[in-house]
C-alpha cells in the first residue's frame, strides 16, 4: 500500500488528505503555509530541498504573554519605538532552504525591515517596524510557516548555547561499524577458507552489508548532501569526489555479495568514511579553538569616561563598565551599553544598528541602547548592564558598513579548489578505463583510491587556519582586524597614507601655551564646558589644562567636523577651532598647532600645541619607505611641513588643509592610479577616508574612536610596529602559498601509488586526513613562529 507524503513537512498523510495545486498535505497548517508562499512567489523555497517544512504546532494563544511589554523589553536588543531588533533561537533550522525563507521575511510581512539567519546558533536577527507591527505578529508568522521559535525567558540563553553534536555521533557510529567490518573481514584477511566457505561466509559478508548501511547513509550523509548541492547549483565542490567513492565502494560491494563475486570493500568503505569524519572532527576541533581564542580576545583598545561620586572623571577600558555606573558620552562618541539617560540633549544616530540615519530624540528618563552615536553635545547615561564584547564584534560587522573590498585571494582558494576537483575526476576516469583494458580486477581500486586521495580539504584549509590563527597572534599584539579577509588585503597594499594630529602626533606629550586676551573664570567655565563634548583629539588634551575649572550644562552646541566648535551658553557665543573658522582668515604659516577662540564675535586669542610626535615615527617611515608609497594628510595648516620634511623620507607626499571630505578624495585618486591604499587615523574626521581605502585602520590612545568604518584598531602604544605587521601580513599569504605546495606535493605522490593501483581505498583514507593534519600543523607552527618575530 502506497504511503502519500505531506509536500510540505514530508510526513505521512495517515487520515484525510488535502488536496491544492495537485498536491498533497498531511494538515491545514501545512496547506495554509504551502499558500502563503505561493501568495508571495515564494515557492522557490521546495527547491532546496525535497519536504523541507516543519509541522506547524497549535499555537492559538501560546504567544499571548508577547503583549506584555515588560516581557518584550527583556527579549528585544533594539528598541527606538519605530524601530525594534529581536533575535529569536530557531530550533528547526537546518538547511539552505530554512535559510532562503527566514532571510526572505520581509517578502512575507512588508512590516519587516530585514532579516538575518546565523546558522551554526541557529539563530534568526529580526529588524521591523513596531509602529505598525508586533513581536508577537512575528512570532506567529514564524510559526505558522514552521519555524516556531523557542522563548523562555529563563532558559533564553540556554537554548541558544545548544551544541550541535552530530558529528561526534556520525564519528561514533563510523567506527563502530569499522570496527566489527574489520572483526569479520579477519578469516577473508587470514585465508582461513575451510571453515570460513563452508560454515560462515554468507552470514559474515551480510553482516558486513548491514554495518555499511548507517555508515553510507547516515554518517556520510554531509558528504553527498553537500555534492548534490553543489551540483545543483552548477558547482563542483570538494565532497563531490568523496560521494562518488563513496558511492562506488558501497554499489561495487553490494553487487558483490548479492551475486556471490567476492567479500566486496566494506572494510575499506567505513573505514574511509571513519577516517574522512575524523579528519573533520579534528578540523572542526582546531578552528572552533581559534574562533574562541579570536572571539575572547577581541577586546577593543577603547575606553570610556566614568563618572564618580565625587564628579571626577576618568578612563576605564570598556569591558570594566559595570551596572550602575555613570557614563560621559561626548559629541561623536558611540554609546557602548543600553542605560538611561540622565542629562543632556540626546540626539542619537542608530544608523550603525538599523541602517537609517534619521536622529531620534530622547530627554532625561528614556532609555538608550547600545550602538547609537551621539550626535549633539554631551550626555551622561547610567548603565543598565555590562557592555558586551560580542555586541560591539556584530555591530563592527554590521552589512551596513559592509563594503567591496576585493578578496582575491579567497577567489583563488576557490578557483584552485574547482579546477582541482574536475582534474581529479579526470584523472580517476581515465586511470579506470586504462586499468578496466588491462587488469579489471585494479580498476575500482584505482578508482576509488584516486578520488580519495587527491582530495582537495588540504587545499581548502590552507588559507582558513593561516588567516585565522594570525588573527589571534595580531589580537594578542593590540592589533584587531574585523575579519581574516583584511589579512589578505593588508599583504597587498603598496600604498600608505598617515593622518597627522593624533596619528603622527600623541596627544599625552603636547605642551600647550596660550597667546591673548586674559580669561575670566566664566569664561574658562563655557570654554572648559565646550571641550569636554568634544572628542577631538586636540580639544582632550586642552580639556586637561582646565582641571579646578567647573563645567556647566552646554545645550546648544555644533560642532563642524575638522573646522571647530560653537556653543551658545546663555547667550554668550564661543567659537573655537581653526583661524578661518573663528575670524574668517587663514593662519600665517607657523610651526605649531593652534586653536583658537572668541566670545560673542571678539577674538581673544589662540592656544598654541606644541606637537610632540610619537616614539619611532621616524624609523618607521624610513622601513616602509623601500616597500611603500607615502603620504600624510592633515586638517592642520602647513606650519609643520618643514620640520616633516627633514625627518620623513624625501619621497614622502604632503598634504595640508585637507578636510574630511578632501582626505577621502585623496584616497580615491590613488585607487584610480590602481592603488592598493591603507589609511591609518585616529577613526574621529577620518571615518570616510577610512571606508574608501582598501584598509582602514583607527589608531586608539585610551580614547572612544570605535568606528564601523574601519578595519582594524591598533592600539596607539603599538604603533611603531605597524611595518612588522605589514610584514606579517605578507608573510603569512606565503605561508599559504607553501601550504598549496606542500598540499599539491603530497597529491602528486599520492596519485603516482593510487593511478599505478598500488594503493588500497581504505590506505587513501588513513593519509587524506593526515595530509589535511599535516597542512593544519604546518600553517600554525608557521604563523606561531611569525607570531613570536612579531612579539620582538
Amino acid at each position: 500500500m502506497n504511503t502519500t507524503h505531506c509536500y510540505h513537512c514530508g510526513d505521512s498523510c495517515k487520515e484525510d488528505i488535502i488536496k491544492i495545486d495537485d498536491k498533497s498535505f498531511c494538515c491545514n497548517g501545512c496547506k495554509t503555509v504551502y499558500e502563503i508562499f505561493s501568495e508571495n512567489d515564494l515557492t522557490c523555497y521546495y527547491d532546496f530541498q525535497d519536504n523541507p517544512g516543519a509541522i506547524p504546532t497549535e499555537i492559538k494563544g501560546k504567544y499571548d504573554f508577547l503583549d506584555n511589554t515588560k516581557i518584550i523589553e527583556k527579549l528585544l536588543d533594539f528598541n527606538d519605538n519605530d524601530n525594534q531588533i529581536v533575535t529569536l533561537y530557531i530550533p528547526h533550522i537546518h538547511c539552505s532552504s530554512c535559510i532562503w525563507v527566514l532571510e526572505n521575511l520581509q517578502k512575507l510581512n512588508n512590516k519587516i525591515i530585514s532579516s538575518q539567519v546565523n546558522f551554526p546558533k541557529k539563530t534568526v536577527r529580526i529588524s521591523y517596524k513596531s509602529n505598525i507591527t508586533s513581536l508577537k505578529e512575528i512570532v506567529l508568522l514564524l510559526s505558522a510557516i514552521g519555524y516556531e521559535p523557542y522563548i523562555s525567558l529563563e532558559d533564553y540563553e540556554t537554548g541558544k548555547n545548544k551544541v550541535d553534536r552530530s558529528l561526534i555521533y556520525k564519528l561514533g557510529i563510523a567506527g563502530f561499524a569499522f570496527g566489527n567490518v574489520m572483526f569479520l573481514s579477519f578469516p577473508e584477511y587470514f585465508e582461513v577458507s575451510e571453515f570460513w566457505l563452508e560454515q560462515y561466509k554468507t552470514i559474515f559478508r551480510w553482516l558486513m552489508f548491514i554495518f555499511s548501511l548507517p555508515v553510507v547513509f547516515y554518517a556520510a550523509n554531509d558528504y553527498f548532501i553537500s555534492a548534490y548541492k553543489g551540483l545543483r547549483s552548477k558547482m563542483l565542490n570538494i565532497d563531490v569526489p568523496i560521494a562518488l567513492g563513496v558511492s562506488v565502494l558501497f554499489i561495487r560491494s553490494t553487487i558483490e555479495i548479492i551475486f556471490d563475486l567476492g567479500t566486496g570493500f566494506f572494510d575499506s568503505l567505513t573505514g574511509l568514511v571513519f577516517f574522512l569524519l575524523l579528519g573533520k572532527f579534528f578540523q572542526q576541533k582546531t578552528y572552533n579553538f581559534l574562533s574562541f581564542e579570536r572571539d575572547y580576545k577581541s577586546y577593543f583598545p577603547i575606553a570610556v569616561t566614568r563618572i564618580s561620586s565625587n564628579q571626577k572623571e576618568e578612563n576605564i577600558q570598556i569591558y570594566d563598565v559595570k551596572k550602575g555606573d555613570r557614563l560621559l558620552i561626548r559629541n561623536q562618541e558611540l554609546i557602548p551599553v543600553d542605560g538611561i539617560l540622565i542629562n543632556g540633549n540626546a540626539q542619537i544616530d542608530y544608523s550603525f544598528v538599523t541602517g537609517e540615519a534619521a536622529p531620534v530624540t530622547k530627554k532625561s528618563g528614556d532609555k538608550i541602547f547600545a550602538g547609537g552615536k551621539q550626535l549633539s553635545g554631551v550626555l551622561e547615561i547610567e548603565v543598565l548592564a555590562s557592555v558586551s564584547q560580542s555586541y560591539l564584534t556584530q555591530l563592527w560587522s554590521n552589512d551596513v558598513f559592509a563594503k567591496d573590498k576585493s578578496s582575491s585571494f579567497k577567489t583563488l582558494t576557490d578557483k584552485i579548489s574547482k579546477n582541482f576537483t574536475i582534474l581529479v575526476l579526470l584523472i580517476a576516469f581515465i586511470s579506470t578505463t586504462f586499468w578496466l583494458y588491462l587488469d579489471v580486477s585494479k580498476a575500482l581500486n584505482v578508482f576509488t583510491s584516486v578520488l580519495i586521495i587527491a582530495c582537495p580539504c588540504a587545499i581548502a584549509l590552507a588559507a582558513p587556519f593561516t588567516l585565522g590563527n594570525l588573527l589571534r597572534i595580531f589580537g594578542k599584539q593590540k592589533f584587531y582586524l574585523k575579519n581574516a579577509k583584511a589579512i589578505e588585503q593588508l599583504a597587498s597594499i603598496d600604498t600608505i597614507i598617515f593622518d597627522k594630529t593624533g596619528t603622527l602626533t600623541t596627544n599625552n606629550e603636547s605642551k600647550i601655551s596660550y597667546e591673548g586676551l586674559p580669561l575670566k573664570h566664566y569664561e574658562k567655565r563655557v570654554l572648559k564646558s565646550a571641550l569636554r563634548v568634544s572628542n577631538h583629539p586636540l580639544s582632550r588634551t586642552l580639556y586637561q589644562t582646565f582641571l579646578d575649572v567647573e563645567v556647566l550644562q552646554i545645550d546648544k552646541y555644533n560642532e563642524v567636523i575638522g573646522k571647530g566648535i560653537e556653543v551658545n551658553y546663555d547667550n554668550n557665543i564661543l567659537k573655537l577651532g581653526s583661524s578661518s573658522f573663528v575670524k574668517n582668515q587663514e593662519q600665517k604659516s607657523s610651526f605649531d598647532t593652534s586653536v583658537h577662540i572668541s566670545f560673542n564675535e571678539n577674538y581673544f586669542g589662540k592656544f598654541t600645541f606644541k606637537n610632540s610626535y610619537r616614539i619611532g615615527v621616524k624609523p618607521l617611515f624610513n622601513a616602509l619607505e623601500s616597500n611603500y608609497e607615502l603620504a600624510v594628510v592633515s586638517g592642520d595648516n602647513e606650519g609643520e611641513k618643514k620640520y616633516l620634511q627633514k625627518i620623513l623620507p624625501k619621497k614622502t607626499n604632503f598634504l595640508f588643509n585637507q578636510k574630511p571630505e578632501d582626505k577621502l578624495q585623496v584616497i580615491k585618486k590613488y585607487q584610480q592610479k590602481n592603488k592598493n591604499v591603507a589609511m591609518i587615523g585616529d577613526g574621529l574626521n577620518d571615518a570616510g577616508a577610512l571606508a574608501q581605502s582598501d584598509v582602514g585602520i583607527a589608531l586608539s590612545e585610551n580614547i572612544n574612536v570605535f568606528s564601523p568604518a574601519c578595519d582594524a584598531i591598533l592600539d596607539a602604544t603599538q604603533f611603531y610596529k605597524i611595518n612588522q605587521i605589514l610584514k606579517t601580513s605578507k608573510k603569512s599569504i606565503q605561508v599559504i602559498k607553501y601550504a598549496f605546495v606542500l598540499s599539491l606535493c603530497y597529491n602528486i605522490i599520492g596519485l603516482y601509488f593510487a593511478v599505478t593501483g598500488q594503493l588500497m581505498p581504505v590506505i587513501a583514507a588513513i593519509l587524506m586526513p593526515l595530509s589535511s593534519i599535516s597542512i593544519v600543523v604546518f600553517t600554525t607552527i608557521s604563523t606561531n613562529i611569525l607570531g613570536k618575530k612579531l612579539n620582538k
